[in-house]
């Protein structure tokens, strides 16, 4: 399996991009290809122990930075890492791609410029997957592919996300539920009551609407909304942690008597902070792109290109591009005679 790593993608690159894709290239044992300015990528493996590891260097010219719109980048930057990255996907010299790049940036390059879309996909949807539910992950989608919605649109989300949920977390009968604000079938827009109807008679286990206290319980296995809303969603989410954690660090150090006990509840803190680390997972996929796209954060650090990596190498492992492929030829309707 070949993957390749954006080195170009973090706020700080190359150097977690080169540190992370070597980790990945040590513990799974795969060949990893960065891509980006060659003579920054060579300086930094060359801090590196690489001896015997499956790492190979590709130039790309241009850089897609965080300033970049998605609308004008697929045009105005052609040989950027990104498009050089994910041609190697769809010429079959790579079986996926990697960036903590741009999220806008890649899916327009991803859809308008490189891979395109799965047949019979509406919308992609960028996914994101969260410290909860059955396997301690809850995949959530869209959060922020698209911010104006049809109801077949979130219908195909609920389909692709069952699927890869089924295939890469290895849950037999995900449970699909739409993000709404109460339980009850006359709560939410009419967006969603139109949705709910058309998921209902997918191939999928549907367990109807969530609210957001359900979901941080794992209430669902697969949450779909709209892009604005899981947008507003997961940023809530990850600033509602980000705060909560300092002010329990702020309270811990206040006193000799809050020190003392921090330092008695050290470890449990400690794995408390890495179940709730983005960066243990790494980066989630486009879903509905002709190919397999891991994105993740902009500020990841080694050990999270090192996840995306996983991630990417469990899609390609499970034929999740093929199942979604198949499912949705599956639901066109036969022509008569």
């Amino acid at each position: 399996m070949r993957i390749v790593v954006d080195a170009m993608g973090t706020d700080n690159c190359p150097a977690p991009d080169v540190e992370g894709a070597l980790l990945a290239a040590r513990d799974f044992g795969d060949p990893v290809i960065l891509v980006g300015d060659e003579a920054l990528i060579k300086a930094e493996l060359a801090k590196h122990a690489t001896a015997g590891l499956p790492v190979e260097v590709v130039h790309a010219a241009q850089v897609v930075t965080m300033e970049d719109k998605p609308a004008t980048v697929g045009k105005a930057k052609p040989e950027s890492s990104m498009h050089v990255g994910m041609n190697l996907v769809k010429s079959g010299q790579a079986d996926a791609f990697v960036s903590m790049g741009n999220t806008g940036a890649a899916l327009s390059i991803a859809l308008l410029n490189t891979l395109g879309r799965i047949r019979g996909v509406k919308r992609p949807a960028l996914t994101g997957i969260l410290p909860f539910g059955q396997t301690g992950q809850t995949v959530l989608l869209d959060v922020g592919a698209n911010a104006d919605c049809r109801a077949e649109w979130l219908a195909q989300f609920a389909l692709m996300g069952s699927l890869y949920t089924r295939l890469t977390l290895k849950i037999d009968r995900p449970r699909v539920a739409v993000l709404s604000n109460g339980e009850e079938a006359s709560k939410g827009t009419e967006l969603i009551h139109e949705a709910i109807e058309l998921i209902k008679a997918l191939p999928i286990h549907f367990s109807g609407s969530i609210e957001p206290k359900d979901v941080l319980k794992g209430g669902a296995d697969v949450v779909i909304s709209d892009g604005f809303v899981g947008n507003i969603f997961i940023k809530t989410l990850e600033a509602g942690t980000s705060t909560l954690t300092e002010v329990i660090r702020e309270e811990l150090t206040a006193n000799l008597i809050g020190t003392l006990g921090g330092a008695l509840a050290r470890p449990a803190f400690r794995r408390v902070r890495k179940r709730i680390d983005p960066f243990e997972i790494g980066g989630a996929p486009l879903l509905g792109i002709n190919g397999v796209v891991i994105i993740g954060h902009g500020r990841s650090n080694a050990n999270a290109i090192r996840n995306g990596v996983r991630q990417a190498r469990a899609a390609v492992s499970s034929g999740v591009i093929e199942a979604i492929r198949a499912g949705l030829a599956a639901l066109e309707p036969k022509p008569e005679g």
